[in-house]
């Protein structure tokens, strides 16, 4: 799969420098439909002045979404993502060769009921919130927290059955999944990652609470069977936005394998203007043990358009999680 992705990678980039301008212009998040397809997505430049007072730059994400939705039960859901298909860094100019295609879902959905619904194909692991609503001109920060990257597999090949009943004003979401296909993607399945199965419930309203069981297998750097437990939290205080994850693992033994969370807070300014805090630690291990701390703000310019400034600071800095001044600029079309 992946060479074929390799051939695509030239033209998704040609599209984005083409594409870009007009992307630029969207005002709205809908995407076009065309007797029951629809076709959207969103990019995101990004750049960074690490404390070190090293500088770099780049597109950083271009997602394309392709849906199919007709007037029978089933569904169809894609999304191809190129990550930083141009990268700049001080020093060394500009470069393609940080490039990187990845399908991110490429699922079928069978609809039965509200309650009942069966999906066959590659998903976004539904562990958390952050995990599954990432996208860029979604969420509050440029940067993501770690313990939602290094702790368990993003993504899972398999099935899964999910649904919804509500209650009054609230509703429980339950998802209940297992791997049937390896994850060839190493990044977004820590390394060897496989046998991925578990259980998401979600109560949402005025609060949104979450549940998240999980297990998989690692094989690297030694076989391990890992059990996760995982709970989120969000809610609304006077327009304060408050939310949390906190994760906890376990080796099959019983024995510590690996926690993390993190809390942040948003709370309006002015005008389209928010101001964005957050505080993010891990600890694997033998391997990783980090904190960050993240002040910054955003602007929505419209629903569809985010500008985002922030300065994050804590433990030494890692590839996968920078430190320093962070701007970018992303679109949802």
């Amino acid at each position: 799969m992946q060479k074929y992705l390799e051939y695509l990678k030239p033209w998704l980039v040609y599209f984005i420098f083409l594409g870009m301008p007009f992307l630029a212009q969207a005002e709205d998040d809908v995407a076009e439909t065309f007797g029951g397809f629809s076709i959207g997505g969103y990019a995101a430049a990004k750049a960074n002045l690490h404390p070190g007072g090293e500088k770099d730059a780049s597109i950083h994400d271009t997602s394309l979404f392709l849906g199919w939705e007709g007037d029978s039960r089933w569904r169809f859901f894609s999304e191809l993502e190129l990550e930083k298909p141009l990268f700049w860094q001080a020093g060394s100019g500009f470069t393609l060769t940080h490039s990187r295609l990845n399908l991110e879902r490429l699922y079928l959905d069978y609809n039965l009921s509200e309650a009942l619904n069966l999906r066959a194909g590659r998903y976004f692991t539904p562990v958390g919130r952050w995990n599954l609503i990432h996208a860029d001109p979604l969420v509050w920060t440029t940067t993501r927290p770690l313990a939602t990257t290094r702790l368990f597999p993003q993504s899972t090949n398999g099935f899964m059955v999910f649904g919804s009943k509500n209650f009054n004003s609230q509703a429980i979401d339950y998802s209940l999944y297992v791997e049937a296909l390896k994850n060839e993607d190493k990044d977004r399945n820590l390394g060897e990652a496989e046998g991925t199965k578990g259980i998401r419930l979600a109560l949402s309203g005025d609060k949104n609470i979450g549940l998240s069981l999980l297990e998989f297998n690692e094989h690297t750097p030694i076989d391990t069977n890992y059990r996760m437990l995982g709970l989120d939290f969000q809610t609304k205080i006077r327009d304060w936005e408050l939310s949390t994850e906190a994760y906890q693992r376990y080796h099959a033994n019983g024995n510590n394998g690996g926690s993390g969370g993190y809390i942040q807070a948003v709370a309006p300014i002015t005008g389209n203007w928010f101001a964005t805090s957050r505080l993010d630690a891990i600890q694997i291990p033998k391997e990783a043990k980090t904190s960050r701390w993240l002040i910054g703000a955003a602007w929505k310019r419209t629903p569809s358009q985010v500008f985002k400034i922030e300065y994050v600071g804590g433990a030494k800095e890692l590839p996968e999680s920078p430190k320093g001044l962070i701007t970018s600029f992303s679109i949802l079309f």
